[in-house]
């Protein structure tokens, strides 16, 4: 990933990629979205990447997984959601 930061269209730089690694920032939720993103369909392979296919899933994964993280607030607000419906009222 040294090199990533250089590549054209990289949408962060290598400083901050390195905050990110090593947990002294955190991206917001559209930053690392466009990180993912760049990382996985963008980002120019070498011949050793893991397989197309392969990589995708892991960005999937990695999407999915971040939605649940405290940091991002998504869980609470599907929880807020769900607090705030209006009672389903009867019949037609």
């Amino acid at each position: 990933m040294d090199g990533v930061a250089e590549t054209k269209g990289c949408p962060a730089s290598r400083q901050t990629i390195y905050q990110y690694e090593r947990g002294g920032l955190t991206p917001s939720l559209a930053q690392f979205l466009e990180l993912v993103e760049f990382y996985v369909l963008a980002c120019p392979r070498g011949s050793e990447a893991k397989p197309e296919d392969d990589l995708r899933a892991q960005g999937v994964a990695a999407v999915t997984r971040a939605l649940e993280l405290p940091a991002y607030h998504v869980v609470a607000a599907r929880e807020l959601i769900g607090k705030m419906q209006p009672a389903v009222r009867g019949g037609r």
